[in-house]
């Protein structure tokens, strides 16, 4: 459910950043102030969260890669994979500095204010989690309620066009069943 959650968090912070026109966001200089309540916006609402498996399902594939390719070395291509994505993982930092400078640049210092202080909340926390099995839940309510509305539309439609028209016959049926002369 988390990671549902996760990943709804993820795109929804994805459509925010591919909505902001780039060039606007190029021009626009971010003071220290928006920083800081950039990362607080950024950690309210968990956005880099889902990209902290980025690294280490990397190092994995390496790997996997790496061992089909020289299975005698299993060992040394673990240990030296897995030593050399530790010393990348510092760099983790840099995405949330950019995420940081983006978020930033696309909101106001009291939109994310206003954002921080909303997701923050219990209110705002209970958005997250459960706002993705609403939406589920939602979806499955509205496609019961389509059907119904389209059975309802057919019988209301054809009892109608029935009504006008006189008959349920098509119109090939009916032609069929006429004598030969």
């Amino acid at each position: 459910m988390n990671k549902l959650a996760g990943l709804v968090r993820t795109f929804a912070a994805t459509a925010v950043l591919l909505s902001a026109s780039v060039p606007a966001v190029q021009a626009q200089d971010v003071s220290e102030e928006q920083i800081k309540a950039a990362r607080a916006t950024i950690a309210a609402l968990g956005v880099t969260n889902s990209f902290d498996n980025i690294l280490p399902n990397l190092a994995e594939r390496l790997k996997n890669t790496l061992i089909q390719a020289s299975p005698n070395h299993q060992e040394l291509i673990t240990a030296t994979v897995d030593g050399k994505a530790l010393s990348l993982a510092a760099r983790r930092a840099d995405l949330e500095n950019e995420a940081a400078t983006i978020y930033a640049k696309t909101f106001s210092l009291e939109e994310l204010n206003a954002i921080t202080e909303f997701y923050g909340s219990a209110a705002g926390k209970k958005l997250l989690n459960d706002g993705p099995i609403a939406s589920r839940e939602l979806l499955k309510a509205a496609d019961i309620w389509a059907a119904g509305v389209s059975r309802d539309l057919t019988q209301e439609a054809t009892k109608s066009l029935d009504a006008k028209v006189g008959s349920t016959q098509p119109a090939a049926e009916g032609a069929a069943q006429q004598p030969a002369q």
